[in-house]
């Protein structure tokens, strides 16, 4: 017990000794491999609450999940505008009333959310846009245009900003026709091509998204497509009628593989 005790404590002032120098050496910053510094900090996109008229809350909360998990600080942003148009999601019917795209993501951003506007490249790492029908109803015009639809304004913005600072972007599910649209040559996927028999409900997104001149790469649920040039990484998410594991599954390598690059 006695020697133990001894090589204890002669250990204990070598470790002291180290944090010491370590702390001359490098200021603020340890000599441990991770610091808050490094933590990359992310902005996440969305488009209302609620599949069919703003974001889908499964992909919303997948990317918020495996952000906290990873230990990256987010904020929540959203346009400050009308939505398209209100749907009932017990019956899939338009509702005869105005709801605004901030107010309704405030409901899944916990009420910590800033507008679209606010956002650049500067204030962020990287940045995530979940799918919904409410990324091509109201974050584009893509559910009443196709390909030759608009992007909002501060969403284009928001995507070339980060593409020419060289920041990685996430999108899942219907929100890739964004930077189809939006980043010329940029390869995504949305899944299958074809509908298989309903296993791909949306399969003709793509195309649409090949049209407006991106390249389309066909993954599963549980895949991504990372194109390393435009630092853009996506996954099927919900274009698959998948269950919801399969979804935050694949979410979570889609936010790895952007955390990574």
């Amino acid at each position: 017990w006695i020697l133990f005790e001894s090589f204890f404590y002669r250990s204990m002032r070598r470790f002291v000794s180290s944090c010491a120098r370590a702390t001359r050496n490098n200021g603020v910053r340890s000599f441990f491999t991770t610091s808050q510094a490094e933590l990359k900090s992310a902005a996440v996109v969305l488009a209302g609450n609620g599949v069919y008229d703003g974001s889908e809350i499964h992909e919303a909360t997948s990317v918020l999940v495996h952000l906290s998990r990873s230990g990256t600080d987010y904020q929540v942003y959203a346009p400050d505008v009308n939505q398209m148009h209100v749907v009932n999601h017990t019956n899939g019917e338009e509702m005869n009333e105005t709801r605004n795209v901030l107010i309704e993501s405030a409901r899944i951003a916990r009420g910590a959310i800033k507008p679209l506007s606010e956002l650049t490249a500067n204030q962020a790492d990287v940045v995530f846009f979940p799918g919904g029908f409410g990324a091509a109803k109201n974050l584009s015009t893509f559910a009443v245009d196709g390909d030759k639809m608009t992007v909002n304004g501060d969403v284009e913005r928001v995507l070339k900003d980060f593409r020419a600072a060289n920041k990685p972007i996430g999108l899942c599910c219907i929100a890739p026709v964004l930077a189809a649209k939006v980043l010329p040559g940029v390869s995504v996927t949305m899944g299958g091509e074809t509908e298989q028999e309903g296993t791909w409900p949306y399969a003709g997104a793509t195309g649409a998204a090949k049209a407006m001149g991106a390249t389309h790469v066909v993954k599963d649920v549980n895949e991504v497509n990372v194109d390393q040039q435009n630092k853009v990484v996506t996954t099927p998410a919900y274009m698959k009628n998948a269950q919801p594991h399969e979804v935050y599954d694949g979410i979570g390598k889609m936010v790895s593989a952007v955390l990574e690059l």
